[in-house]
């Protein structure tokens, strides 16, 4: 302790004195005090006042400075140093040193500067406004085709203190992208793929930028995608694909570099870790397995790429996903599940699939999961089936391969998103399909089911999807039972509150449904239009300004549907009909004006 406290005279004076002797021995005895105990040694040096001695040791010119900056880096190590740093006024001397030409004081600038960063606001804002991080970029890009071992460890440092700069900053990183960082990057990437330092720094600053939107067009212009699949292939550890893996996933949230990444091979390296991570049981051969699928259903998200992948439904990739459905393993069956969904997302793909028998392996996963009960798993096969259900030539046969029957086996599920899919599957099968509308919509568990989830406030997804479920069993089966199964288990109430609904496409199918309901069992149906004001909520869209053509017009159809029931028919006369509708003769929409024009002749035929 004694020699740190002669050391710091002696800099004292020196600080003071340029002609000092001894400088270059004091800073060596302090950098080895940090040697030997850096918290300990950096906490002695801020109490004895070394920090204000050192920007005016920070001089260009002067032969000691690398050894006094790698003091500044040394200490900076510790958190409680940072800030003190930037109170001290090195920020800007250190900054001045970067346009140095000396390697060594450069080399150990850009570690002070990095380190004084580190999950540090103030250091990152004080290097901000002195311009540190447009210096260090330019050096970057001015030493990026040096291959020189020192080089590269000097433009490993400056990465690095980059990332210190930006890391967990939107705004900083901004500030990197607009200068024209990424594109070096790249390059650095490419050129100094030997180096492992500088690889991983690259990879950690493209992770860092990459989740930055407006990162993405400036990645989509360099050839990052095949310098990341270049890089992938020659690895053999699993921490340095976790690395590229963990740039590759924002990156190919981006529909031009999924196709890049397409086209650069990357689905042949995700197959092949695939199948030589399927029957690891070590928790890297789990997490590796579950990225390389989850990456590769990325890759599907994309139109072009996805398209570019099913080859006509011929590609031997989606050859290989399809053999994911049968598998044992619980990662690969949801990323199979999954990768159909994303497949089966044009009509033609989607008649192809059900041709060549994927409704079948859906099916057969579902039925395995009725009591393993993945939810997962249960959710992604159920969208695959939705999606597949879409194009209408499918419907009938897939109704037919027992889809109905293997859905409604779900019907007890506890689990939202399962509930959802579960719907929205059935509600797909049977537009159009007026038998097999009416025999769901006659099976009375499913029907119970539909109205309880109806009431379902936590879920408005599984509220909005039963409502939806409810109504397309009336509308496609036109059955007077199954009319009779919606009213005997109450879900009138719910379709009158569906009209109300902000959505158009919902109000719409709950009016047309309330409208067949009136028309093929009023009696029944009576009581429930009058607890649920079913001609109060007509009055106000016919009032609504706001109201669609289609909503006034299904409206007006409902009044005139309703007034056979004397209950109805008075309520309303009293809410003054004639007035509202007497006014849509003149709507611009001439199916509105001439409904307007009937309903008023039947208002006043029987008022």
């Amino acid at each position: 302790m004694e020699n740190l406290r002669e050391a710091l005279e002696k800099l004292k004076l020196a600080s003071s004195d340029s002609t000092t002797d001894g400088t270059e021995s004091s800073l060596d005895c302090l950098l080895s005090a940090l040697a030997h105990n850096n918290t300990e040694a950096s906490r002695k040096m801020q109490e004895m006042g070394i920090l204000p001695l050192l920007p005016t040791l920070l001089n260009p010119q002067s032969s000691c400075t690398p050894k006094v900056a790698n003091i500044i880096a040394e200490m900076a190590k510790n958190e409680f140093m940072r800030s003190s740093c930037v109170e001290a006024g090195l920020i800007a001397p250190l900054v001045q040193l970067l346009n140095s030409t000396d390697q060594e004081v450069l080399l150990q600038t850009g570690r002070a500067l990095g380190n004084i960063c580190y999950d540090s606001h103030e250091g990152r804002n004080a290097v901000h406004l002195a311009g540190g991080a447009q210096i260090v970029a330019e050096h970057i890009k001015s030493l990026s085709q040096n291959t020189d071992p020192e080089n590269e460890r000097l433009l490993t440092v400056f990465c690095g203190m980059l990332m210190n700069y930006s890391n967990d900053n939107d705004t900083l990183q901004a500030q990197l992208i607009n200068m024209g960082v990424i594109p070096t990057l790249v390059k650095l990437l490419g050129i100094h793929s030997h180096n492992t330092a500088l690889t991983e720094m690259c990879l950690i600053a493209f992770g860092n930028l990459a989740e930055l939107e407006s990162s993405k067009e400036q990645f989509a212009s360099t050839n990052i995608a095949e310098e990341l699949v270049r890089l992938f292939q020659k690895q053999t550890e699993h921490e340095k694909k976790e690395m590229i893996f963990e740039v590759l996933a924002p990156l190919a949230e981006n529909d031009v570099i999924k196709l890049q990444l397409v086209d650069a091979g990357l689905v042949e390296c995700l197959l092949e870790v695939v199948g030589q991570t399927v029957d690891g049981e070590r928790e890297e051969d789990i997490a590796q397995l579950k990225t390389a699928s989850d990456l590769m259903v990325l890759l599907l998200l994309g139109d072009e790429s996805m398209q570019k992948l099913f080859e006509g439904g011929k590609g031997s990739v989606f050859q290989r996903v399809l053999s994911w459905i049968p598998s044992h393993n619980h990662q690969l069956q949801l990323a199979g599940a999954l990768a159909i969904a994303n497949f089966a997302r044009n009509d033609g793909n989607c008649i192809h699939m059900v041709d060549t028998g994927i409704v079948q392996k859906l099916l057969e996963l579902l039925d395995r999961h009725v009591e393993e009960g993945n939810v997962t798993v249960q959710h992604a096969a159920l969208s695959a089936l939705r999606n597949l259900a879409i194009p209408v030539v499918n419907k009938s046969k897939m109704l037919s391969a027992g889809v109905a029957d293997v859905v409604l086996k779900f019907l007890q599920s506890e689990m939202p998103p399962v509930q959802f899919k579960l719907l929205g599957t059935l509600r797909m099968l049977i537009d159009t399909q007026a038998e097999a509308a009416e025999q769901l919509g006659t099976n009375g568990k499913l029907v119970e089911r539909l109205v309880e989830w109806c009431e379902a406030k936590d879920h408005a997804g599984v509220m909005g999807e039963s409502n939806r479920l409810l109504s397309a069993l009336i509308r496609h089966s036109k059955s007077k039972e199954v009319v009779r199964a919606v009213i005997q288990k109450g879900g009138v109430k719910h379709l009158v509150t569906m009209a109300t609904s902000e959505h158009m496409i919902m109000q719409n199918e709950a009016l047309v449904a309330l409208g067949l309901i009136a028309a093929l069992d009023l009696v029944a149906a009576e009581k429930d239009f009058v607890g649920a004001s079913l001609v109060s909520v007509l009055h106000k869209l016919l009032s609504d300004e706001r109201s669609a053509p289609e909503i006034k017009y299904n409206s007006m159809i409902l009044i005139c549907a309703v007034m056979g029931s004397e209950p109805l028919h008075k309520e309303v006369q009293s809410l003054a009909f004639i007035d509202v509708v007497s006014k849509l003769r003149a709507h611009e929409n001439k199916t509105v004006s001439h409904q307007a024009s009937l309903t008023e002749q039947r208002l006043t035929a029987q008022s």
